[in-house]
């Protein structure tokens, strides 16, 4: 049986619809980045089962969560993006390219995070602040912290913010973080996509708490809760903790409850641990369909224009698709390039 929960110390966040600052272009904008985003989460799923993208972790299920935070670090006088490897939604929300991306994953000459020597979307954007070292398990938290800290000591009104799963959330790195920054009142956001599994443990099997922000006010920050699959109101609690941030009230523990409908990656089976019914209940979530049927059901979107945006995103992706399939491999001359210095 599992070990009974304790809960308390978190806010729940409720979307407020009257303090809603986004028009129905910002809207339609974001749906259509979320569907540009599902199209090419597909696509590159499908290339790794045909043998030319080595490894994949899929975010689907995590789009209106990452894009809804995006959205609102815009708001940032200076924003700063320390992601994890689920995070395709919010680097393609950032400006990453579709090409870039899919280089990246066939590891071709001209991707821009790491020369196609690491895993897609691993490395460093500076021209996006977008910082992602490493696919090792909350190794960005800390480097997301010291770069709050310098944004607090050079006088920067900056928000930074670094994402991680629920297994990320029990990595000494996370507790580390979270207790310096709250500390010293820095300005970032512990933004956790908890999708109830660590690779194939159970979250009650990782932690003796239900909600992963329910531990804030242990490290004496705000903690909240909000409905990761809900881009809207994703979008109203990650803006009210960039909002702490610029003031200089410190840090905040956002929990963004999401749903993971594929394998950890697609090196993993998940049917081994995972009942399909769990899956499928789950996919009565999904963050694409529901943000659609608002926007159909608001007036915003029609059933015309919807299908433009599906047209669009296919488009982009099979031109993605063949830029980098015709893309050559890096050379060799330059595999140290950025590993050593010159002297």
């Amino acid at each position: 049986m599992p070990t009974p929960r304790t809960s308390g110390g978190a806010e729940r966040f409720e979307l407020n619809a009257g303090r809603l600052d986004l028009s129905p272009e910002d809207m339609l904008e974001m749906y259509s980045t979320m569907v540009l985003v599902r199209a090419l989460d597909e696509r590159i799923w499908l290339m790794n089962r045909q043998g030319k993208a080595a490894i994949v972790a899929s975010c689907q299920g995590h789009e209106a969560a990452q894009l809804g935070a995006v959205w609102a670090m815009r708001q940032a006088p200076s924003a700063a993006y320390f992601p994890y490897y689920r995070d395709m939604a919010l680097a393609i929300g950032l400006g990453v390219t579709p090409k870039e991306t899919m280089l990246g994953f066939l590891a071709k000459e001209g991707e821009r995070h790491s020369g196609a020597r690491q895993f897609g979307l691993q490395g460093i954007r500076p021209d996006l602040k977008l910082f992602n070292n490493s696919n090792v398990v909350s190794t960005q938290i800390p480097h997301a912290v010291g770069y709050a800290l310098g944004c607090k000591l050079s006088r920067e009104p900056a928000a930074v913010i670094t994402c991680f799963g629920d297994g990320g959330a029990s990595q000494g790195d996370c507790h580390e973080g979270m207790n310096f920054a709250a500390v010293h009142k820095l300005p970032v956001i512990f933004f956790c996509e908890n999708n109830r599994y660590a690779i194939s443990v159970p979250l009650h099997k990782q932690m003796a708490v239900e909600h992963v922000a329910d531990r804030a006010p242990g490290y004496g920050m705000a903690g909240v809760i909000v409905d990761g699959t809900d881009i809207l109101a994703t979008y109203q609690a990650t803006q009210k903790a960039v909002q702490r941030a610029l003031r200089g009230e410190g840090p905040t523990l956002l929990e963004a409850k999401v749903e993971r409908y594929l394998p950890h990656t697609s090196d993993d089976d998940d049917t081994r641990y995972r009942p399909r019914e769990e899956v499928q209940e789950a996919r009565k979530h999904d963050p694409l369909r529901l943000f659609r049927e608002l926007l159909l059901g608001k007036g915003i979107l029609t059933e015309a224009l919807d299908q433009r945006f599906q047209q669009q995103a296919k488009a982009e992706v099979n031109e993605a698709t063949e830029f980098a399939e015709q893309a050559p491999y890096p050379e060799p001359d330059d595999f140290y390039e950025h590993v050593y210095g010159r002297v």
